[in-house]
């Protein structure tokens, strides 16, 4: 057992985690919070967790309400938070809608918004990728493929952000503000899609939210509750994290000059290059499962009905899987991250937001060559579990 306790809101380690990662990986990598959890960060174990049907999401929320005081969603839980077989009757429903071959037919209209963004710009010298590129991206490729108006991302924005946020509610208790936040967004979101609902019923479009609409109507597949909590996880997954993937993939290798006058020289590394930057810091930095019978990880014995939490972040940097996992390196083969997952819940939109960060990373190389950073010190936002930058000012 470590001799120091694994504070997650510590401001150093929001800013740097990997460094303790690697503390808890070498001297207690099965290690058993204080605060009632368990924490694994070796690449084995975490895999063994996500893959193992014994350790379930559905429990969570009654979990998380019981021990911490958190709310249980209003809304219902999503695929996200659904064990077989409704898991796997709800990600049927959209996978097909996120399918390579699909998401790939999308490249043109990506590069367009990408060029947009850059156009706008281009004369200025400075931006904020984060505000001015990163996120108006896949916001307006999620809005298109659901069939939310692009005009109404500034009304959820906020709620997206508060929702985003609460997921790191079992750290900062039951009194915290932002429980009762995410509730509230959670309630204002769903109210939104209700409106939104209604037009779509009245006038069907070829847009994902018909879809979704026409199988709840079908009776048997999905029901009201159900519909919200998809269109939300949608709305929310579809955008939160590739705006981190950009946003701490763009600082990576502001960061690694080498490396990104390497992709420059050699564009055609742009897929290798995503992969290795979801790695090195990529945006969901861990999960949670709740075991519906004691499971053993090394020496120890996890009781049925407790929370173990497997960090994909500290496992991507895990060197009994990655040689020399703290060096940048878009070039490397076998690079078997973890970064989306794995297992049933393996991330859905994988193919498009590698798809996202390719063109997006490589347009900005390409168009802003002399990109560099404007601070030293990127603020990172609050979180945990989605890792990713408050603003990321450059001049070029």
């Amino acid at each position: 057992m470590a001799d120091f306790q694994f504070n997650p809101m510590d401001p150093e380690f929001i800013a740097d985690p990997y460094p303790l990662y690697h503390r808890l990986r070498t001297e207690d990598p099965v290690h058993h919070s204080p605060l009632g959890f368990w924490v694994l960060t070796g690449y084995e174990d975490v895999v063994a967790a996500l893959r193992d049907p014994r350790l379930a999401k559905e429990a969570i929320a009654s979990f998380v309400a019981a021990r911490f005081g958190a709310p249980v969603p209003a809304m219902g839980l999503s695929m996200l938070d659904r064990d077989p077989p409704d898991h796997t009757r709800l990600r049927g429903l959209v996978s097909k809608a996120f399918t390579p071959r699909v998401v790939e037919g999308l490249r043109p209209r990506i590069q367009d918004i990408v060029d947009g963004l850059l156009d706008r710009v281009a004369t200025r010298g400075s931006m904020d990728v984060i505000e001015e590129f990163a996120y108006p991206i896949p916001v307006a490729v999620i809005c298109e493929m659901l069939g939310v108006p692009i005009e109404d991302h500034e009304r959820f924005k906020g709620w997206s952000l508060d929702i985003a946020r609460g997921l790191d509610l079992i750290w900062l208790g039951p009194d915290s503000d932002v429980g009762r936040r995410s509730v509230a967004s959670r309630h204002a979101l769903a109210e939104y899609f209700r409106g939104l609902i209604a037009q779509r019923r009245a006038a069907p479009r070829s847009d994902l939210l018909s879809g979704l609409i026409a199988a709840e109507e079908a009776g048997d597949k999905l029901n009201e509750m159900e519909l919200l909590a998809t269109c939300i996880l949608l709305l929310i997954a579809g955008h939160e994290t590739t705006v981190n993937l950009i946003g701490n993939g763009m600082l990576a290798l502001l960061r690694h000059r080498d490396q990104l006058e390497r992709l420059q020289r050699d564009p055609g590394l742009i897929t290798s290059a995503v992969e290795e930057l979801l790695r090195f810091d990529g945006p969901v930095q861990r999960t949670a499962r709740i075991p519906s019978e004691d499971v053993t990880f090394g020496r120890y014995t996890i009781a049925k009905g407790e929370m173990v939490m497997p960090f994909m972040g500290a496992a991507n940097r895990d060197p009994a899987q990655f040689p020399d996992p703290d060096r940048l390196d878009i070039g490397r083969s076998d690079n078997r991250h973890i970064a989306f997952g794995w297992g049933i819940h393996f991330c859905l939109g994988a193919p498009l937001a590698r798809i996202e960060g390719q063109i997006a990373i490589n347009t900005l190389l390409r168009r802003l060559p002399k990109v560099a950073l404007t601070t030293e010190v990127p603020e990172y936002r609050p979180s945990l579990t989605l890792r990713g930058l408050k603003a990321l000012p450059v001049s070029f």
